[in-house]
Formats: C-alpha cells, structure tokens, sequence
C-alpha cells in the first residue's frame, strides 16, 4: 500500500460525536447571523486528506480519505460509492473555482465522519484495463477496498451511500457482505427500469455498449447528465468545473454500467439486504420510476427502511448539484440516527 497525505482547506465545525453534530448544526442554522469571534477561524480543526492504493489481484485501485485532523480516532466511517460517469472525487470533492461548498467530502469531515471513497476499475485514478467495468466488477472493487479501511480505521463495517449505478454496487455489496454495512443509501437507485426513459435509451445501444469496452465522454455528456430530465437547473460554472476535473482522465469512461443497467436489472434484491436501508428517490430521474421503487421499498427485508421523494431534485449531480445540501442533510440524519432502545 501506497499511502500519501496532504492538508485541506478548513471546513466545518469540530464534532465529537454524530449527535452532538446535529444538535451543534441546528444551533448554528439559529444563530448564523452572529458575527464569528476574532480568532475562530484560525482555531477550525483542518480537514486531512489521504491517498492510498490497493490491489486487487494485478489491478491498481485509488482510495482517497478525508477526516478532520487529530481529534478522536474513533469516528464512525462513511463510504461513497461514485457512478457511471464521475469518478470518485469528482463526485464527492470537488472544486468550483471561485466557488466554496461543493465538497461533500469535506462537509462530512466536518460534522465528524472519517470519509472515504475510491475510483473504480477504470476510472479516475484507477488502472486502466479491457474490461468493460460492469457492476459486478465495482463491487469487486469494494471487497478489496473493505480491507485496507479496516486497517487503518480498526472498523470492520461502514456507513455506506452510493448513488446511480453507485447505488446498485453499494446494494450488491451489502447483500453479499452484510457484516460490512451498518447502514445504506441508494440514491438515484434503479430496480428494474422498465419504462425508464433513460435506461429505454440504454436498451437501443446494447451492441454499441458490448462492443465498446469504454464510451466516449466529454463536456456535452457531462451537460447531458445534468439537464437531460430538467434543464436548466445545472449551474454552468459546476458543469464546466466537473468536465474539466474528469477529463484530466481522458475522453472516455467504462461502458459496463451502463450495459449492465440496460440488460441484467434487477441487480439488488431487496429481500436480501439485512441493514437499516434508506432509498432517495429524485423528482425528476429517468433512471427509474416511482412505481418500480415503491415495489424495491416494499419488499425490503429490513424494518428500518426510508423513502425519501426529493422535490425538484433531478438525477444529475445529487451531491453536487444545486439540492446538494438537502441531499447532505439526508444523508448526515439517515446515518446518525440512534439505536433504537433495547426492549
């Protein structure tokens, strides 16, 4: 293992516990206009961010952590598990030139988590390789990331959100290795697809996709995730700054998921999964419809399950996006919630 670490910009408030985040960011959300007292800024514990590596067999993977520097050691874990398109930091850190607040990671690290997420075979940082990088290998991708957080955490299960095909990983992953997730989000999930106008598209290219082990990618496809069920409600400067991140990568991406999503759905199944699951469902999503989530919710094993119907939330950029505060807020109150007394 490969491990490097630098130093981020300080966000966020110390936290010594989940609950006490919460408590502390409803009186924030209070007393926000208050001016800040001199020297507090200076006092914000930083935010530390790592870059480690791990194979799996001869295929090199990126796993990047974040979590605010010193403190307790003990801090619950949260996994991100990134899409089809973006790459992990893409995803869940990005930088908005001229612009604060769009790092989810960050955000995280400062109500108290220890963040982490990786690139998948394929993407981002990841080796390159001829496969088509379909689902089933991300969660490969997972199994051997689960070892190296275990290590350096002393944790054996994590908080786990994925969102699109991120979601379908994650699901896959905690229905074969329960141990693992204490607790899941499926953001922007899809069950089956059935009269999803965007996995309908999908279908029409099936040879295409089998044929092309990667698909091409570019500012138009990135404009296209962001406005193709509602337009308009992407910001530019967010667009631009998301293509310029990933095309750092190159002009293509892994079209396995995406073939994936078009052929073998359903992928997770819900009677399967044994950890508290919450379900996020955007307004505007083509991924899926309401009524192919209402079945996947019902038929959930678990008795502490959530739906979550975002309105105005489209499926493009959830953790980026302009809603990505709401979705941050969901995400911060599905993992904090406490035990439930014993009986």
């Amino acid at each position: 293992m490969q491990e490097t670490t630098k130093d981020s910009p300080p966000t966020g408030l110390a936290r010594r516990d989940l609950l006490a985040a919460t408590a502390a960011t409803i009186a924030g959300a209070v007393a926000g206009s208050i001016a800040t007292a001199p020297g507090a800024l200076a006092q914000t514990p930083k935010v530390e961010a790592q870059e480690h590596w791990v194979m799996k067999g001869d295929v090199k993977l990126y796993v990047y952590r974040k979590r605010l520097a010193g403190g307790d050691a003990n801090k619950p874990v949260l996994f991100l598990v990134h899409g089809s398109t973006f790459a992990s930091r893409g995803s869940y850190d990005l930088i908005v030139p001229g612009r604060t607040g769009y790092s989810a990671m960050d955000h995280f690290a400062g109500l108290g988590y220890d963040v982490w997420t990786m690139d998948h075979e394929g993407y981002g940082f990841s080796a390159r390789t001829a496969s088509h990088a379909g689902i089933r290998v991300g969660v490969e991708d997972l199994k051997a990331a689960m070892p190296l957080i275990e290590k350096m955490t002393g944790r054996k299960s994590v908080l786990m959100f994925g969102e699109s095909s991120g979601a379908i990983r994650a699901g896959v992953f905690a229905q074969e290795e329960p141990a693992r997730v204490e607790r899941l989000i499926m953001h922007a999930h899809t069950h089956t697809g059935k009269n999803a106008p965007e996995i309908e598209r999908r279908r029409k290219q099936i040879e295409f996709y089998k044929a092309n082990p990667r698909r091409p990618f570019g500012i138009a496809n990135v404009e296209n995730i962001f406005n193709r069920d509602v337009a308009g409600k992407a910001d530019p400067a967010v667009i631009k700054a998301l293509a310029d991140f990933e095309l750092q990568f190159g002009n293509s991406v892994p079209s396995g998921t995406y073939l994936d999503m078009a052929t073998l759905m359903p992928m997770v199944d819900p009677a399967k999964l044994k950890c508290p699951t919450c379900l996020v469902r955007p307004e505007h999503d083509g991924n899926a419809t309401v009524e192919e989530l209402f079945e996947f919710f019902q038929a959930l094993a678990p008795h502490e399950k959530q739906f979550l119907f975002v309105d105005g939330m489209t499926h493009g950029g959830g953790m980026v996006g302009s809603q990505r505060q709401r979705l941050w807020h969901i995400v911060h109150s599905f993992m904090s919630l406490p035990p439930a007394p014993a009986a």
